[in-house]
């Protein structure tokens, strides 16, 4: 029997930390905008997987008008977010029609995700359950101690998360069944307090999440240097 594979691509993102006046997930990036090409990677992994777009409501009619200019026609499901990326994937999970499968879900403006790390993330939830792709800091760490001190952490003991991060769809719709609380920073916190185990997988640092005008400097750079190996 196939394994339904879906796609939940989160983007609610403003211009604000850009300093643009258009959402940093429509900005322009290689042939049409980073928020597509996300999608084409996805599509380009599978051409049959299922794939769910949550933007804000104020955001829609912008993409639809952006969907004609580029002429994309990548088929998919939009859903309205919510007032939260909590509430945003919440409300992609509600919306996802298929009743078993696997659900990766994304940011919309980490466009270089690789299939290959698409792959892996399926591949390892399909074995274990779920998969969260990280990788490790390169940088010293340091973390706050008592009397507002600092103090150094050995940096093997840490990981940088990123996405896709991706779960079983049932064990992810009781999941997302709780309040929403503060400290739900990502998919994997929500699992973490419903004491599921997490499996991280090895991500790549190329795989960035573009906020501020040196990610998509940075994120363009990285495109050219894929097309030319």
């Amino acid at each position: 029997m196939k394994t339904n594979h879906i796609a939940l691509i989160v983007a609610g993102g403003s211009g604000s930390r850009m300093g643009t006046n258009v959402a940093k997930q429509f900005l322009p990036f290689s042939k049409n905008t980073v928020l597509m090409h996300t999608i084409e990677r996805f599509f380009e992994y599978n051409n049959s997987i299922k794939i769910y777009l949550v933007l804000p409501k104020s955001q829609i009619s912008f993409w639809k008008e952006l969907c004609q200019k580029y002429i994309f026609s990548i088929p998919l499901t939009l859903v309205e977010g919510g007032a939260s990326r909590f509430q945003s994937v919440r409300n992609g999970i509600d919306a996802i029609k298929e009743k078993t499968g696997f659900v990766a879900i994304h940011d919309g403006v980490r466009p270089l995700i690789s299939i290959k790390t698409i792959k892996d993330s399926f591949d390892k939830a399909q074995e274990l359950g779920n998969a969260v792709v990280a990788v490790k800091p390169k940088d010293s760490l340091r973390v706050f101690s008592e009397n507002n001190q600092t103090k150094s952490v050995d940096r093997n003991d840490f990981f940088i998360i990123q996405t896709p991060q991706t779960f079983e769809l049932l064990a992810l719709k009781n999941a997302y069944t709780t309040l929403e609380l503060p400290f739900f920073t990502d998919d994997a916190s929500v699992f973490d307090y419903h004491n599921q185990m997490i499996h991280l997988i090895e991500g790549k640092y190329d795989n960035i999440k573009i906020t501020t005008p040196e990610d998509l400097i940075l994120a363009k750079a990285l495109l050219k240097m894929q097309k030319n190996n």
